[in-house]
């Protein structure tokens, strides 16, 4: 790790890419770049895919919302929607999900560096392109793996989609 960052650049198509979760993801300023601070990922999301509801104890998630419309569910709460300028903040421990409303959304997420790790080993095949992946099944033995290494709990489906 780079524990002496210095200044650090990306243009708007550049930053180390792969697909995971249906999604375009983006790390703008890997935590390797940032002495470990942090890291910046930015997501390219298409329209009704929702993360199951789950937590990781350690980890925060600033979510800012660049372009579409999401959903979030914090703890017990109705959906919460954030549109473009939206700011969420999920501090670690926190229960949560989210879908994306609109046909697609494009965020950032600022979050820690073991979060990043985990979306590394959930999802870190490099995408051949810069473009949403292929509709297909997710791996989720290596996603369940990934949660296990790296704190986070799945705990249930989606809000609204069942059992």
């Amino acid at each position: 790790m780079n524990t002496n960052p210095v200044p650090y650049t990306l243009g708007s198509d550049d930053g180390e890419t792969f697909w995971g979760f249906g999604s375009l993801i983006t790390v703008k300023a890997p935590a390797e770049q940032t002495g470990g601070r942090f890291s910046l990922i930015e997501m390219l999301t298409p329209g009704e895919v929702a993360t199951p509801l789950h937590v990781h104890r350690e980890d925060d998630e600033t979510f800012y919302v660049i372009e579409g419309e999401l959903s979030f569910y914090l703890e017990d709460s109705q959906p919460i929607p954030a549109t473009a300028g939206s700011l969420v903040h999920v501090p670690g421990g926190a229960v949560h999900a989210y879908q994306v409303d609109s046909k697609t959304a494009r965020y950032l997420i600022l979050t820690t560096p073991q979060h990043e790790r985990f979306l590394r080993a959930a999802f870190g095949d490099p995408a051949p392109s810069r473009t949403l992946p292929p509709e297909g099944p997710l791996d989720m033995e290596r996603i369940g793996a990934a949660a296990q290494e790296h704190g986070v709990e799945i705990l249930g489906p989606p809000p609204g989609m069942g059992t």
